[in-house]
């Protein structure tokens, strides 16, 4: 059961189990059932959500210090805890009782029955006060230093700014553009670029290097082009082709953690492909699919991937590791996942909450588990219309959050046509919002929704609310791909023209303006020659 399940007796409410019964008031002889919230929490989920904020807040963070000294701390024992008012019963601290020592079997008991009355100290582990925990304006300062901390964009949602990069592949889209999130990294390139890879629509890769923050640079990043995109003798193809009459999206490509492969869907053989990055060479081939693999995603731990398939089946994936490093995927799919009656259109995974979660055109979004593949829920996106309702994308955030992004079919206007959804993990509706524009490419980050759309906006919503955090940011194309950098640092968005646009925080103005030189790879460059994001992308906010 969840967090939030412990406030309503939600067996109440299931066909498999009895309601618990919890018996009556007292007085009012009331039935005890669900727990009445208070006034300042309009659901279960609000209490939770609130209540977490309210431990992350500075006045936790101010005195949390405080209550480690408390209780692993130096106040535990001794005159420090009388003082505090912090003493407990002689049996419940470490070592005050050797059960073993004892002999009569009756004192024996005695002593463990108060043990387990009182409970038990935990261990002292400081003798000395604990340092406070910084401010968040301490902590900010502190990066402020520092010529390498990333900031946070969205703790700096009003001060976006946007930086075109073009030679990836111009006049041809970008449909995926990501920097994979465990680049293995020796402590001699620390400060060395990570690998920031593209896929275009005519199959060519790109593998860019990329560093997301400089304090002595202009745009606040570095981008390294791949000199090969654009040389046809040295170009690095994706083993094609792709199904005819099949539309190229992001959701048919998926990047190993350690920037070393590539794994897609969409060809002609039903197959999942899995390309070596670093060779440009197709490496992998796995055929178990019955049609066109539509759809992939791949967990956060990097472990499983996850495919869906005009078959209307979605297959879970083991990525083989050799030495820490994946090398392909499993021969047989871990999982094969059946339930729904139409194409599957999108899918997401999160090993750690041992969840899958497919979409599919019959307008239905199920969910099971990865370890057995036992079906869990469906869930039905509420619509009003008669006509056909698809889900063209999902996706889970870290704690279970289920965001559904749902289209109307045979709609000719944009008026209502799209929606978003949010399930909580256990499965219940949250709310619905309407959207104005059709959903080309979506993420979840932290508590934030980040949308790409083809009429060419750049949406960042609440995870809770749903609503926009900030105006969305016209890019005057249609957006093909986004991502969002480990670090939170940058928004990375792929154009119908084959323009990359990087979104991040403007240039701070104590930061120092000009061309400077710095050592890359042992040799010394000038940053007008690595640098091509210093071209900032007019967008306007949209209203």
């Amino acid at each position: 059961m969840s967090v939030v399940g412990v406030f309503f007796n939600r067996n109440n409410f299931s066909t498999s189990f009895p309601c618990f019964n919890l018996g009556q008031l007292q007085i009012s002889k009331d039935v005890v059932n669900d727990v009445v919230l208070p006034k300042w929490a309009h659901s279960p989920e609000d209490f939770i959500y609130k209540h977490r904020k309210a431990l992350e807040s500075e006045y936790v963070s101010a005195h949390l210090h405080e209550w480690i000294d408390l209780i692993f701390g130096y106040k535990q024992r001794g005159p420090a805890a009388v003082e505090a008012l912090n003493v407990f019963y002689y049996c419940t601290y470490e070592g005050a009782v050797d059960l073993d020592a004892l002999t009569d079997e009756k004192e024996r008991k005695a002593l463990e029955g108060m043990i387990n009355n009182f409970g038990q100290t935990p261990c002292q582990l400081l003798k000395e006060p604990h340092p406070q925990r910084l401010s968040a304006e301490e902590v900010v300062q502190r990066l402020t230093k520092s010529d390498t901390s990333t900031l946070n964009l969205f703790q700096h949602l009003t001060e976006l700014k946007s930086f075109f990069i073009e030679g990836i592949s111009d006049g041809v889209p970008i449909v995926k553009a990501v920097v994979p999130r465990n680049q293995s990294r020796s402590f001699i390139s620390q400060g060395s670029p990570e690998i920031l890879v593209t896929a275009s629509l005519n199959c060519v890769i790109g593998t860019h290097g990329w560093l997301p923050y400089d304090k002595n640079i202009s745009n606040y990043f570095t981008f390294i082009r791949d000199t090969t995109v654009t040389n046809p003798k040295t170009q690095r193809n994706m083993s094609g082709p792709f199904a005819p009459g099949l539309e190229i999206t992001s959701k048919l490509f998926a990047v190993s953690h350690d920037a070393k492969l590539l794994f897609s869907g969409g060809h002609w053989d039903n197959s999942i492909r899995v390309t070596s990055l670093t060779k440009g060479k197709l490496i992998g081939q796995h055929i178990r699919h019955m049609d066109i693999v539509t759809c992939l995603a791949i967990d956060y731990c990097g472990i499983h991937l996850i495919s869906g398939s005009r078959d209307t089946t979605c297959m879970i994936w083991q990525i083989v590791h050799q030495g820490g490093v994946p090398v392909g995927l499993a021969p047989k799919p871990l999982q094969i996942l059946y339930g729904h009656t139409d194409e599957v259109s999108s899918v997401g995974i999160s090993t750690e909450l041992d969840m899958a979660v497919s979409g599919s055109r019959d307008g239905t979004v199920i969910v099971r588990t990865i370890r057995k593949g036992q079906y869990v829920r469906t869930l039905r996106p509420p619509c009003e219309s008669s006509l056909l309702l698809t889900v063209p994308n999902l996706a889970v955030s870290w704690e279970g959050h289920i965001v559904v992004h749902t289209s109307i079919e045979g709609k000719t206007t944009l008026k209502d046509k799209n929606a978003l959804h949010l399930y909580s993990v256990n499965g219940k509706y949250l709310g619905s919002e309407t959207l104005k524009e059709e959903v080309s490419d979506m993420c979840v980050t932290g508590e934030y929704i980040v949308m790409g759309s083809l009429q060419g906006f750049l949406s960042i919503r609440d995870l809770y609310s749903l609503s926009l955090s900030i105006s969305p940011l016209a890019m005057r194309l249609p957006i093909h791909c986004i991502s969002v950098t480990k670090e939170y640092s940058h928004i990375l968005v792929g154009l119908e023209d084959g323009k990359l646009i990087i979104v991040g925080v403007g240039k701070p103005a104590e930061m120092r303006s000009g061309q400077l030189s710095r050592k890359l790879w042992g040799s010394s460059k000038r940053l007008s020659q690595i640098s091509s994001g210093e071209t900032e992308y007019n967008t306007q906010d949209s209203k």
